[in-house]
């Protein structure tokens, strides 16, 4: 057996041991509570080759194997216009790791980088369309995509401070445009903090956001604000250490009977509905 082999094994017994509590736990919480998994499931599991959805393929994978539901895996890697560099790493990663993938490639970057505004949300957007299609067209039913606790918490206080409502990131969602497909996210209860402790541990090196615009910093202000909001929590951390779980839990336990307004289906509500 060939030392990468034998990293590999290793690896997957750290995760279902030392890394139990911090990782493998909390993916499968998610995997249950929010029942992300069905029998005879087909799941494109979506590798953009950064640190959270290369340990994404990885736990998928080793659930396959230990799973009582049957369900089958493609492992999809989506260049939008790597570099040959990144590219390779990507490639390089997966092989690492032991995650048979499937490249689809695309121009995402190019289109994405001639918008005056917003180009970053333009290519989130036409990332996961691309995905969707071609999940599609392998006859997958789910993509999983890699966000995880510490995207789900700041996505939430973002809508709130600069969108302007009140707005979280499901662990599941049903596509709009593309009828019997399904979004997952089966990192949802995982902090990001651990996934940097296995990628640290293991010496892995992946990729961060790839593209031009964020190498002559001109992105997005989304981008920006996000950086904010993730300063503006480890700050609040300081003096109250339970600030991150209490965002997290505020979108399980919403009180419907306190809003002012809502709006369900793409209906606006008001509380006066029904009022007398």
């Amino acid at each position: 057996m060939t030392r990468e082999m034998n990293d590999v094994r290793r690896m997957e017994q750290w995760l279902l041991t030392d890394l139990r509590k911090p990782i493998w736990r909390p993916f499968m919480r998610a995997i249950r509570d929010y029942r992300l998994l069905s029998p005879g499931d087909r799941i494109a599991v979506c590798i953009s080759g950064g640190k959270d959805s290369m340990l994404l393929a990885k736990l998928m994978q080793m659930l396959q194997r230990h799973s009582e539901t049957p369900f089958e895996a493609e492992f999809l890697v989506m260049d939008p216009g790597y570099s040959p560099e990144n590219r390779a790493r990507v490639l390089a990663n997966a092989e690492r790791l032991e995650i048979p993938c499937r490249v689809v490639d695309s121009d995402v970057f190019e289109v994405a980088q001639a918008q005056d505004e917003h180009p970053c949300f333009l290519c989130a957007r036409m990332r996961r369309g691309c995905l969707y299609r071609h999940a599609q067209a392998l006859g997958c039913n789910k993509i999983a995509l890699g966000h995880h606790y510490d995207d789900v918490i700041e996505t939430t206080l973002m809508a709130m401070l600069y969108g302007g409502q009140i707005q979280a990131m499901p662990p599941r969602l049903k596509a709009q445009n593309f009828p019997g497909m399904e979004l997952i996210r089966p990192l949802y209860r995982v902090r990001e903090a651990d996934i940097i402790a296995w990628r640290d541990a293991f010496g892995l090196a992946f990729l961060r956001c790839a593209c031009k615009l964020t190498e002559t910093a001109a992105v997005d202000e989304s981008a920006s604000k996000r950086r904010e909001i993730k300063a503006l929590i480890a700050a609040l951390h300081e003096t109250n250490p339970k600030v991150e779980q209490n965002i997290f839990n505020s979108i399980h336990r919403v009180q419907l009977d306190t809003l002012v307004g809502w709006k369900h289906n793409g209906v606006e509500h008001s509380f006066l509905e029904g009022w007398e």
